[in-house]
């Protein structure tokens, strides 16, 4: 299955077969209390009229492609997210993980409400996602991380491809010698890494896309080839796009038609299947009676 489904992801999480996903990740809404804006730009030579200055004192003019936006404040956010967050222990198997994305505003209590649905003792880690970029704060340390929670549906049996993990360089890498300075080390749970970077090929221009290095480590880890990953607030697609480069299947949901435009277009080299996204791509199927076809 590669698929991506238009509409409430709780409505159409109820077609999904109790433990059919291996994986499931998702990357809500922040409750940040304003609305998320995201532009895309590209970047072309214009000695003339150009408004920015690059390499060697050449000139650039900014051309705006576009931008995608959504409204980023709950009046009840873990109201929202607790029958979600129960669909998506409900849908793992027996081995599965489940990873909420999510930053420091809502982090502590999305933890609480997580212990009383998969029980504390599924908690694994909390993996925080490092970057520098951006601007930076006047009048305290500025906030330059996201938080990512691991939950095992059972502690005692869950996937983790220790093998497949990459590798990265030592800081100091004169400490530990030249063998194993080459062979680099296994990441910790600080996970360093830029970005989406607004002029990179990988950038779709949707406001919310994290970088496919992230997810990629995800998939790669918590899953085995040919397994169902799922991310129901699938917004940019980066899930649907790290498991078809890694050989996995994906369910991707949003509610939002440009998350299904922007997907269906990012993924149109993997072949995808489409779910009440008439009218969004020009492809789109008819929908089956089901996610998961006949009942």
């Amino acid at each position: 299955m590669r698929k991506i489904a238009f509409g409430d992801n709780l409505d159409l999480l109820t077609g999904v077969p109790d433990g059919a996903a291996a994986l499931v990740y998702i990357d809500p809404p922040f409750n940040t209390g304003r609305a998320q804006v995201r532009t895309s730009i590209k970047t072309v030579r214009d000695e003339h009229g150009g408004d920015r200055t690059g390499f060697q004192g050449k000139r650039y003019r900014t051309i705006k492609l576009g931008s995608s936006s959504y409204e980023d404040s709950f009046d009840d956010y873990l109201g929202f997210l607790e029958p979600r967050f129960k669909e998506a222990r409900r849908i793992l198997r027996a081995d599965g993980s489940f990873f909420l994305h999510v930053d420091y505003r809502e982090v502590h209590y999305c933890k609480v409400l997580l212990d009383q649905i998969f029980g504390r003792e599924s908690f694994i880690n909390e993996i925080i996602w490092s970057y520098d970029y951006g601007a930076r704060s006047r009048s305290r340390w500025s906030a330059k991380h996201d938080n990512i929670l691991w939950y095992a549906k059972d502690r005692e049996n869950y996937v983790f491809r220790y093998d497949e993990m990459d590798r990265i360089p030592y800081m100091a890498p004169g400490l530990v010698g030249p063998e194993k300075a080459a062979r680099g080390k296994t990441p910790t749970d600080v996970w360093w890494n830029t970005i989406v970077s607004p002029n990179g090929k990988e950038k779709t221009g949707y406001a919310t896309q994290k970088p496919l290095a992230i997810i990629e480590r995800i998939v790669r880890i918590h899953s085995n080839p040919g397994d169902l990953v799922i991310d129901f607030f699938a917004g940019s697609g980066t899930l649907g796009e790290a498991a078809a480069r890694l050989g996995r299947s994906f369910l991707l949901i949003d509610n939002n038609p440009v998350a299904i435009k922007t997907m269906a277009k990012r993924l149109a080299p993997y072949g995808v299947e489409y779910e009440n996204c008439d009218g969004l791509v020009d492809d789109a199927q008819p929908p089956p009676p089901t996610l998961f076809g006949p009942a």
